[in-house]
């Protein structure tokens, strides 16, 4: 950062604000309307605490690389060329002579997943003049309004919960640090927020067809392009959701009974095939090699962290095969929700994280303890939204954390998943309170 960060940010600041006041008004009601400029806030001071962080306590890393050693390189080729730029804004790793100069310096010119992260802020740079916080802010921007627009998906289900939803959404402390800045966790994040809003305009309020099915493939396409394995869990986790909404809305007894257990074979077998056809794309996450794919991930993390001594865990000796991925699961799943623990923080990031994965721990035993009761238990695998909050949560726990082997990399890797969990633990809590019926599914229209 420098005095040009001084300069645009501020400027950039107003505009955003000035936006966010008019859009504010017409996307929010009386009750929601306070979560949208705090919710918009924190993102801010989370990508400016990121960038802060990473150069003058990392001195260094993926965000300043992505910026320094990457976007750097397409803006140059801007002022020299517009065409040179959009070639290399478009580009996906070839060479040509026109942009050779240019593509030769850019670090991750080869890694497709993170030149797109490179890409986007080649794109934001245009309107921050190649400025690092003023580019983080509009990455800030970005993630936030795919969390809003889920926000208000979860809002229109449970307007009871309006306070719940947006603490599980917005005000998570992990979430607007590490998925605001100039990473891959930000536009995956904002890109997870806008494909579960897609979907549910598509498939339970039924409206918006055609704009819906844009920005859901839209979104899954940014996913796709970053971090597949997101998709690996969402998609299963989507079918779920609009299966037993679906199934919830007969009101013949029998019939629902009936039903069921072709329901049940006809989500495995598209389950099953949506991650088929999602991994054709990239053989690294094909399902015959999902299993090397874990391991060579987790083998290279486990060399980096104790090379730099890093913070890392290990799940124990065993062989990645199903059987033995299977039996490594509940580790895998406890790793990334509950871990690391206090006495395993090595920094003052760790630390705090340990902090929230503590009090995360505190609460999940918190709900256990006043939902689990028969009558609650049938609620827990009936509800639409609880269960498919919980499949994506957990699936997804068990992918990163069989699969990271390190707590610097889990904690950024693990925050989709956090807020999807966190309204399923608000959902149980209040129905515990509320044994005979659950007002929180009150719906607003």
């Amino acid at each position: 950062m420098n005095l040009q960060d001084l300069i645009v940010t501020p400027i950039l600041l107003i505009l955003v604000y000035l936006l966010a006041m008019i859009i504010r008004n017409r996307i929010t009601d009386g009750v929601n309307r306070k979560y949208f400029i705090p919710g918009l806030t924190l993102k801010i001071i989370g990508a400016i605490s990121l960038g802060l962080i990473y150069q003058f306590y990392y001195k260094g890393g993926d965000t300043l690389n992505y910026f320094d050693s990457g976007s750097k390189y397409i803006w140059e080729a801007f002022r020299d060329s517009p065409v040179k730029g959009l070639q290399l804004m478009f580009a996906n790793g070839e060479y040509n002579p026109e942009t050779f100069q240019y593509a030769t310096e850019i670090m991750y010119y080869n890694d497709l997943p993170s030149y797109f992260v490179v890409r986007v802020a080649s794109f934001f740079d245009l309107f921050t003049f190649h400025t690092y916080s003023a580019t983080a802010v509009l990455f800030a921007v970005f993630s936030f309004s795919g969390l809003w627009a889920m926000y208000t998906v979860f809002y229109r289900m449970l307007p009871k919960m309006h306070l719940q939803l947006a603490i599980a959404i917005f005000f998570i402390p992990s979430v607007f640090f590490w998925g605001s800045g100039i990473l891959k966790d930000t536009i995956t994040l904002g890109a997870l927020g806008w494909g579960i809003y897609s979907f549910a305009e598509i498939f339970m309020f039924r409206r918006n067809f055609l704009l819906g099915s844009v920005m859901l493939l839209f979104s899954f396409f940014m996913i796709y392009e970053i971090k597949i394995y997101i998709l690996l869990c969402l998609v299963p986790a989507l079918m779920i959701w609009f299966y037993l909404s679906t199934l919830g809305k007969l009101k013949n007894l029998v019939l629902k009974t009936m039903i069921l257990p072709f329901t049940i074979v006809l989500l495995f077998i598209g389950g099953y095939y949506s991650v088929k056809l999602i991994g054709q794309e990239n053989h690294r996450y094909n399902l015959e090699r999902l299993s090397y794919t874990a391991e060579s991930t987790a083998r290279w993390l486990s060399y980096v962290s104790e090379r730099e001594e890093g913070s890392g865990y290990t799940l124990g000796d065993f062989d990645y095969s199903p059987a033995g991925i299977m039996r490594k699961t509940p580790a895998a799943i406890w790793v990334t929700l509950f871990r690391p623990y206090l006495w395993e923080a090595k920094n003052l990031v760790m630390f705090l994280s340990a902090i929230e994965s503590a009090l995360l721990f505190i609460f999940t035993l918190f709900v256990i303890g006043h939902a689990m009761t028969e009558r609650r238990i049938i609620m827990l695998i009936s509800n639409p939204i609880v269960v498919f909050c919980l499949v994506f949560s957990i699936t997804f726990a068990f992918a990163i954390g069989l699969s990271t082997y390190n707590f610097g990399t889990l904690v950024r890797y693990k925050i989709p998943m956090l807020p999807l969990y966190m309204i399923a633990m608000f959902m149980l809590l209040s129905y515990s309170k509320r044994p005979r019926k659950f007002v929180a599914f009150t719906s607003k229209e």
